[in-house]
């Protein structure tokens, strides 16, 4: 017969279920099907257009600056929400909510959020590729070298990812983010590195093209030139553990440029879908490979506060995460889920590839555990 339900629970059972609850997924590494991971992140791409689509407030001149009103709700306005988020991001909505999981349509009961309190892109890019938030030394956009060890290296410590970790990306502070000096880690950002930071090659022709290009910004390269040297990286270096950062979603938000920004998130679909097409077709890749797609942080909402996102404006603290590979049960839009944040996404690399992060380094995040089962099951 069991306890009255009045009984009080003892407290070490209630110990065990907390404990339960962040078992590191790479317990199980010898059942992981995962060998591979890449993360990919779109900077400044607000979850309100993950979820819902273009927003209608936006997609005029007064508030979006939209040039081609007509032809802007022609691409993306649909009658439903959902429409609408398939119309702007076909493959996120296509693959990776059939086949994974995305975490952060709060209306739904599904928080994502960031923990840092600075709401810009380098404490955000050190919370998620380090695992914890580090307001005191993380205050600004300049670059200064990260005194904080990165996912990405130390994986390249590892036994078997030495020389198979790498990032290709194009906003020039990331390799100080990286500390690709410090790191090791061959880093590709189309802009002077680091010194005697390793770089990454990319074709010729490549160079040439950007060379070629009127350049729109001064510290960050159009999408698609990042979107190429990655693949192309893939083919050739066949990287076990991958970061690939976009940038314009946040940059055209930030010129208060509506179509340009849904053109840059419908862009970064396309790449994303890419490349996974890409690893689907190689077999060092094939079914052994885990995307993580995500943001650095949210933005604003209404007609003014969307172009922006700082400690003083609310929500853009709240993100999106996404993930799809073998070892994710396909449970597609959570709701009514644990929260998950932003500091968690480095140890869930990790773990992916049977790494135990958070053993190295204690004070930072555990796993997503609920995205993490082998063979997704």
């Amino acid at each position: 017969m069991g306890s009255p339900a009045w009984l009080p629970v003892p407290i070490t059972i209630i110990f065990a279920a907390m404990a339960a609850a962040f078992i590191c997924p790479c317990a199980d590494a010898a059942a992981l099907k995962t060998e591979n991971v890449f993360l990919i992140t779109t900077d400044g791409l607000r979850w309100q257009e993950v979820f819902t689509g273009a927003e209608e407030l936006l997609m005029n001149k007064t508030n979006g600056n939209v040039k081609d009103v007509a032809a802007l709700q022609n691409n993306y306005w649909r009658a439903t929400p959902e429409a609408r988020r398939a119309a702007l991001m076909p493959f996120l909505w296509s693959e990776v909510a059939a086949k994974g999981q995305l975490y952060g349509n709060r209306p739904k009961g599904s928080d994502a959020h960031i923990t840092n309190a600075r709401r810009f892109s380098y404490p955000g890019y050190n919370e998620f590729l380090t695992g914890a938030a580090d307001d005191a030394r993380i205050d600004s956009n300049n670059k200064i070298p990260n005194p904080n060890t990165n996912v990405f290296e130390w994986l390249n410590t590892q036994r078997g990812f030495t020389g198979k970790v790498a990032a290709v990306v194009n906003w020039d502070v990331i390799p100080w983010i990286l500390n690709a000096e410090r790191s090791r880690l061959p880093v590709w950002t189309g802009y002077p590195l680091p010194p005697n930071a390793i770089s990454i090659k990319v074709s010729p022709e490549l160079e040439q093209l950007i060379a070629d290009t009127t350049p729109h910004w001064g510290n960050i390269l159009f999408d698609s030139f990042t979107a190429r040297a990655a693949t192309d990286y893939v083919k050739q270096s066949k990287p076990r553990a991958l970061y690939v950062a976009f940038g314009e979603t946040d940059e055209w938000a930030h010129e208060g440029r509506y179509d340009q920004y849904l053109r840059a998130a419908f862009q970064v679909d396309r790449y994303i879908q890419r490349l996974w097409e890409t690893v689907q077709a190689l077999p060092a890749y094939r079914d052994k490979t885990t995307f993580i797609i995500t943001t650095d942080h949210g933005r604003g909402s209404g007609p003014n506060a969307w172009r922006d996102h700082n400690k003083d404006i609310a929500g853009a603290e709240h993100i999106w995460i996404a993930v799809i590979g073998p070892d994710t049960p396909p449970l597609g839009e959570r709701a009514n889920c644990a929260a998950v944040t932003q500091s968690q996404i480095a140890a869930t690399v990790a773990a992916f590839l049977g790494q135990d992060y958070v053993a190295a380094f204690p004070h930072v995040a555990a796993p997503i555990a609920e995205a993490i089962k082998p063979g997704g099951k």
